[in-house]
């Protein structure tokens, strides 16, 4: 039983210490199954699993009953596997290139438009771009009256470095619906562009959302 490894073997465990990659087919299959049965180990059924097919080959092609064929694997052991190649087969056929592209302010704003300008708080937003302005994602970062001291770099940053984002475009909205930058806005925007300009991730731009208008302080001379 997979209890009989010792703690350090054991799959679940390798993962946690030393990452999904470091761990073999039959490892990563057996974590899926998560149990065997009175007379074999989990890992020894993921092993019957792989060869079965030949591997993840034509594992990846197999049908529900394909895999119920195989003993020890019921009907809720063989939709888990079915699941995970599906999820597998999605993230494989992601593409940049269905990914919206800012190229000026305006595709900023109308990127997020219709998000913000409804709010009754004001909401930071990032959007995080790839090298050819592809929107890669898009986080809120803080909700509330923006100031130097509450909407920190750190936070801002830390986003960028986890998605590998070559720019960062900064947004947030007045729920007065007038866009007209203040004071704090100016401020926060000066702290993260040299904050930017430090790490090496650019700031291009912070809007101001109002309602169905906004303002870019790129524009109005304050990056």
């Amino acid at each position: 039983m997979i209890r009989d490894y010792p703690a350090g073997e054991r799959p679940r465990e390798r993962l946690v210490k030393h990452g999904a990659r470091s761990l073999s087919n039959q490892e990563l299959l057996a974590i899926l199954l998560r149990t065997g049965t009175k007379d074999e180990s989990v890992i020894q059924m993921a092993n019957r699993v792989l060869q079965a097919f030949d591997g993840l080959r034509l594992l990846k092609e197999a049908s529900l009953e394909e895999i119920m064929k195989i003993k020890g694997i019921g009907f809720a052991k063989a939709v888990q596997i079915l699941a995970t190649i599906e999820i597998g087969r999605r993230i494989g056929n992601l593409t940049y290139n269905d990914r919206y592209i800012i190229r000026s302010p305006e595709d900023a704003a109308n990127y997020v438009m219709n998000d913000l300008r409804f709010l009754s708080q004001e909401h930071f937003v990032c959007i995080y771009l790839s090298t050819k302005n592809q929107v890669i994602h898009q986080q809120t970062i803080f909700i509330g009256s923006l100031n130097a001291s509450i909407v920190h770099p750190r936070e801002v940053f830390k986003e960028a470095f986890r998605r590998s984002a070559a720019s960062i475009i900064c947004i947030h909205n007045h729920p007065s619906g007038d866009p007209g930058p203040s004071r704090e806005d100016i401020e926060v925007t000066k702290r993260l562009v040299e904050c930017g300009k430090i790490i090496g991730i650019e700031i291009l731009d912070h809007l101001i959302i109002g309602d169905k208008k906004f303002v870019s302080l790129k524009e109005k001379g304050y990056l």
